[in-house]
């Protein structure tokens, strides 16, 4: 039997636009909040929040759907940004862009920010969409949520996008039912009886199941719509006809959560 262990990287694409200089000592104020029981209105936050969508409709990519959580870090992150007079993804005295989400109550398992500081939430917006970096986090269709923040300061508004892609809660069945039906389109035919890989995703690669000729595959993902090449390389030689898919529950670190998968082959 061999043991293959997979961890699914996480990555997290960062951008910022110039800083426009701003008098030291002025006041700060927060930009009118665009939650998803506000549909109306026209402050910053909504501004961006539209004009991000629109973008995405007219590239073809799905909507983003506001999170609270995400928009909550971000007004932080914006005030901040304010008091310092300057635009940062992390200041000395702040936890980074994931912890900060995390505090917030955000669960994912990718996550993006855009910062800037402009005249307006338009101006800003179009200097995000010429900047590549932060144009590929607006229309990327990995990410599926997004939270805004923005506070002024002497008449400019320092802007935060927090993106994520949000990992949903699944029980272990729907979860195991996921892989399945992407290890079907490569021609298995999946295994009622999942005791053994269930058991192999609890007590790790080391387990060894009593059964012979078989692969066994384990790894951690945001994803459970795509399977690690690895293991897609594997099923492809065509050594194999079964499959058992286990699930055992998502592993949370610093906000990242993802499902942890087993997957045994027999041929």
């Amino acid at each position: 039997m061999r043991n293959f262990w997979n961890v699914a990287a996480f990555f997290t694409v960062t951008g910022a636009l110039l800083c426009v200089p701003i008098t030291n000592g002025s006041p700060l104020t927060a930009g009118t909040a665009a939650t998803g029981a506000q549909t109306s209105g026209g402050g910053p936050e909504r501004v961006l929040f539209d004009l991000a969508n629109q973008e995405r409709k007219a590239n073809g990519v799905a909507p983003l759907v506001w999170d609270d959580s995400l928009a909550s870090a971000a007004r932080r992150h914006a005030m901040i940004m304010a008091e310092h007079g300057a635009i940062s993804h992390q200041f000395a005295d702040e936890p980074d862009l994931s912890a900060r989400l995390s505090a917030a109550g955000a669960r994912f398992g990718v996550v993006a920010e855009n910062v800037a500081v402009g005249p307006s939430a338009g101006a800003i917006h179009a200097g995000w969409m010429k900047s590549p970096p932060h144009r590929a986090n607006l229309l990327d269709p990995a990410l599926t949520s997004l939270g805004i923040g923005v506070a002024e300061r002497n008449g400019d508004l320092f802007a935060v996008e927090d993106f994520s892609r949000a990992t949903a809660s699944l029980s272990l069945a729907a979860q195991e039912s996921r892989v399945g039906a992407e290890l079907e389109k490569l021609g298995l035919r999946i295994l009622e009886d999942n005791e053994d890989a269930r058991r192999t995703c609890m007590l790790g690669p080391g387990h060894e199941s009593g059964k012979g000729n078989l692969f066994l595959f384990q790894y951690s993902s945001s994803d459970l719509d795509k399977l690690p090449r690895t293991l897609e390389r594997e099923i492809r030689t065509g050594r194999y006809r079964t499959a058992e898919v286990g699930a055992c529950g998502p592993e949370h670190a610093a906000g990242f959560s993802n499902y942890q998968i087993a997957v045994v082959l027999n041929e």
